[in-house]
C-alpha cells in the first residue's frame, strides 16, 4: 500500500495520500492550507484519483482545502458531526487567533459531507478503515485506522490527526478542548493497539504505538490493556 504524505501551508499540517498498490484509486487526509496545488500534481504524477476527503477533525489547518479539492474531482468530506460546524465558520473552533490570517477568505461545506461514527467500518478505494472517535483535542476529532502490506509483514497504521503526535499529545486550549478527555481517549482508543502500530500524526514526524508509550512524557501513568 502506498502511504504518504506532506506538510502544507504555513501550520505545515500532514496532508496523507493513501492507495493500494497498482491501484488507480486513492485516499486523502487532511488537506490543510495551500494543498491544493501540490496534491493535485502529486496525484496527476501518479495517476490517482480520489475517491473521498477523510478529515481528523475539523481545524482549518486540517481542513482549509477540503471544499476545492472536493469540487476539483466531486467527490465526499468525511467528518465527525462534532466538529461538522467548521467547516463553514472555522473561527467557532479556533477562537478570534486566525481571523487575521484568514482575513477575508471565504469557507464552505463540501457539496456533499458524511458523517463519521465510532467504530464505523469503511471501504474506499479498495482500502479498510475503522474510526475510532476520540474527543479532547477536539470533540469530534477520530483516528483512522488501518492495515498496511509491506516487505515485513501486514503493519496497522493509525492516522492521529492531533491527538497524539510524536514525543506529545494535542492542544486542548481552544474551544472543545478537554485535557483529561483526551488523555482518556488516548488510553481507550490508541494505548490498547500493537506497539508495532504505525503513528502517522497531523504535525511532525512518523512514530509508533511502542515508542510512545515508552518515552512520550504525557502519556506517563496511563493505561491502555492490549
Amino acid at each position: 500500500m502506498l502511504v504518504t504524505g506532506f506538510p502544507a501551508g504555513a501550520f505545515q499540517t500532514n496532508c496523507y495520500i493513501l492507495a493500494q498498490d497498482g491501484a488507480s484509486e486513492c485516499l486523502v487526509v487532511d488537506p490543510g492550507q495551500d494543498a491544493t496545488e501540490p496534491l493535485v500534481e502529486f496525484l496527476s504524477k501518479s495517476s490517482l484519483t480520489p475517491v473521498a476527503v477523510l478529515l481528523t477533525h475539523g481545524h482549518l489547518d486540517h481542513t482549509w482545502s477540503v471544499a476545492p479539492v472536493c469540487e476539483k474531482y466531486g467527490i465526499p468530506a468525511y467528518i465527525h458531526p462534532e466538529d461538522r460546524y467548521m467547516l463553514s465558520d472555522p473561527l467557532r473552533g479556533t477562537g478570534p487567533a486566525l481571523a487575521a490570517m484568514i482575513g477575508d477568505a471565504q469557507f464552505r461545506e463540501p457539496a456533499e459531507v458524511i458523517e463519521l461514527s465510532d467504530g464505523d467500518d469503511l471501504e474506499l478505494a479498495g482500502i479498510s478503515l475503522v474510526v475510532d472517535h476520540t474527543p479532547g483535542h477536539t470533540q469530534g476529532s477520530v483516528v483512522l485506522r488501518t492495515t498496511a502490506d509491506t516487505d515485513r509483514g501486514p503493519v496497522q497504521v493509525a492516522l492521529t490527526g492531533d491527538t497524539l503526535f510524536a514525543g506529545s499529545i494535542g492542544r486542548t486550549d481552544l474551544p472543545g478542548g478537554d485535557h483529561e478527555q483526551l488523555l482518556r481517549s488516548i488510553a481507550a482508543k490508541l494505548l490498547v493497539l500493537d506497539d508495532g502500530t504505525a503513528v502517522l500524526p497531523g504535525h511532525g514526524g512518523a512514530s509508533s504505538i511502542g515508542q510512545e508509550r515508552a518515552s512520550n512524557p504525557f502519556l506517563v501513568g496511563l493505561a491502555g490493556s492490549r
